[in-house]
């Protein structure tokens, strides 16, 4: 059966949402279905979009949303999830943040304010150590209780898992597990079904890791 590539919003909580929208750039050898997920979270006056993909200009349910609140932060989780952080930047005149190093071949125009494990963000979004060795930052949002990933984790046929590295067991594995630390309710995914429990999430360290 064929994915449904229509942009869809996906309201999560008070104050906290996602879009689902097709990659430019999947191919069908990628290892991860064509539509992705952006987040979108209002925190302590800033609303912030993570992982921002954005449909073509022109009438949207997304623009009309981010139109009618428009984000002051934009916040890349992953190197690899650059994404449309300069779109947001220049269309709303956004602060942004993410790693400091990125691929060659996909390095955004906007000078990023870098984040690292362990910084807050404007809003109160703390940013994570996922222990893969990627770079990756998920963030933590206090106020809805919810932890964002990029990559680490995964859910291409709906079922939670954690995204497999050589150091699974060694490095990742104990990071996602002090993560069960904090007090959330659940997790938003980039790629597969977006929004999982905190049970499923507990399940997820418990199954084989997802290989692509």
């Amino acid at each position: 059966m064929a994915e449904d590539l229509t942009p869809m919003v996906v309201d999560v909580a008070p104050g906290l949402w996602l879009w689902r929208i097709a990659h430019p750039d999947w191919t069908p050898d990628a290892g991860w279905a064509q539509v992705v997920s952006s987040t979108c979270v209002e925190a302590r006056g800033e609303v912030a979009v993570l992982d921002a993909l954005v449909p073509p200009n022109g009438p949207s349910e997304v623009w009309d949303r981010l139109d009618a609140r428009p984000p002051t932060l934009a916040v890349v989780l992953k190197p690899d999830h650059v994404r449309d952080v300069d779109v947001v930047v220049r269309r709303y005149g956004a602060r942004a943040f993410g790693p400091s190093l990125f691929w060659r071949h996909d390095v955004p125009e906007t000078e990023l304010e870098p984040i690292e494990p362990g910084s807050e963000l404007p809003g109160g979004l703390v940013a994570l150590y996922d222990g893969r060795g990627r770079s990756e930052t998920p963030l933590w949002l206090p106020d809805h209780a919810t932890v964002v990933f990029a990559d680490a984790l995964t859910a291409p046929d709906g079922e939670l898992r954690v995204w497999s590295t050589p150091w699974h067991a060694e490095r990742a594995l104990p990071a996602l597990r002090k993560l069960l630390e904090l007090p959330f309710e659940r997790v938003i995914v980039s790629h597969g079904a977006p929004v999982h429990t905190r049970a499923a999430y507990e399940q997820a360290l418990a199954r084989a890791p997802y290989v692509d």
